[in-house]
């Protein structure tokens, strides 16, 4: 039985070109970039080539880019890089944030810091009205997600960008979902910090980049050699470097028929459940094209998804870094409250590289089928 994959929200498989130039880099650019010697220099151009592929994806300077070991790293620093600049203050984040984002300022509220954690209302959505009356003098940091993992919601960071333009708080946003799936501008956008990561967009695991506009201050998590103009220290990871870098490109090039392609998936699986005549309901707005979270009245999610395993899918019921838990998410928790059926019986299908009409629509057929047999 071939298995159908679509959980590419979690993570994604690595396109075949990424591969390629991984594989032909690793034996060739072992060179310590920082070295001056032509051995050096060598991996030293490949990794400029790759930063400017990334500085030029969100409109930003090649200067702007700081290499991470992925989407963690880069919220990380920036939260905790942002905070050791003052002694302490006052933090705005919500209540829909990644674990990486969450857990950090959760940190941060234990050692003393003032954290706002603002809500969302039904369909995931962060008010920028909700931003701005939330700012304080003392307010230090911003850092609100572009595109939810979990439902998909697209948050109003321009909105939120434009309102804080004059005030000193450092505005960064977690683009690990969105990055390669939406176009994305920072200065259109208005933040100083963005945080990506590879493996998103059908690039190696174990890289990202975090995105330090010009002129904002930034303290290092790593100390050690002067890498990455001594704001990350590490030797920097060439061949995976220059793997993101194609990954990239071509996500680039295909952003705007990839997104068709997966509305035609989700309209796929709608017709699908309501040929079986399952009522079902779609959790999340405007959401990211990739990403379908729907809740099944009367499903227990956990046998769904057992069952979707034993015929071949592969979904999820919440973002990966809560994989093993029936708990409703923090995510839905925070949409519809504790005791709302949508936090037990959603499912979330994501869409992406390997994928076909014929294969999606095989497996909205199988998973409609047995949400009917579950839910009679």
């Amino acid at each position: 039985m071939e298995r159908i994959y679509l959980d590419h929200a979690a993570t994604s498989p690595i396109h075949p070109d990424v591969v390629r130039v991984f594989t032909e880099l690793l034996p060739e650019l072992y060179g310590n970039p920082s070295s001056i010697h032509d051995t050096g220099r060598k991996s030293r151009k490949v990794l400029d080539d790759a930063r400017a592929v990334f500085a030029g994806s969100i409109g930003a300077q090649e200067s702007e880019i700081i290499l991470t070991s992925g989407g963690t790293e880069a919220d990380n620093m920036a939260i905790f890089g942002t905070a050791a600049n003052h002694k302490k203050g006052h933090i705005i984040t919500s209540a829909i944030e990644h674990h990486a984002v969450l857990n950090a300022c959760k940190r941060l509220d234990q050692q003393g810091w003032d954290v706002t954690f603002l809500p969302v209302d039904e369909n995931g959505l962060v008010r920028a009205e909700d931003v701005r009356e939330a700012l304080r003098d003392d307010t230090v940091l911003v850092t609100i997600m572009l595109g939810n993992n979990e439902v998909g919601t697209i948050q109003p960071i321009a909105d939120i960008g434009r309102l804080l333009q004059d005030h000193p708080a450092v505005f960064h946003t977690d683009a690990v979902q969105a990055y390669g799936v939406l176009p994305i501008d920072v200065n259109k956008l208005g933040v100083d910090l963005l945080s990506v990561s590879a493996h998103k967009l059908n690039g190696p695991k174990g890289i990202g980049f975090l995105y330090q506009r010009k002129g904002v201050k930034l303290s290092p998590l790593l100390f050690g050699g002067e890498q990455e103009k001594k704001r990350r220290a590490g030797t920097e990871n060439v061949p995976a470097a220059a793997a993101f870098a194609k990954a990239v490109s071509i996500a680039q090039e295909t952003m705007e028929a990839k997104a068709e392609e997966f509305r035609r998936y989700k309209d796929i699986f709608r017709e699908a459940f309501r040929g079986q005549g399952i009522p079902f309901k779609e959790n999340g707005a405007d959401q990211l094209p990739h990403v379908l979270n729907i809740s099944i009245p009367g499903i227990g999610i956990e046998p769904f998804l057992v069952n979707l395993d034993l015929a071949g899918i592969s979904a999820s019921s919440g973002s990966a870094c809560t994989a093993g838990s029936v708990e409703p998410s923090h995510v839905l928790i925070a949409m519809y409250g504790e005791s709302a059926d949508e936090g037990r019986n959603s499912v979330r299908f994501s869409f992406g590289l390997g994928l076909t009409e014929e294969t999606v629509t095989e497996a909205a057929q199988k998973a409609a089928q047995i949400a009917a047999r579950l839910t009679n």
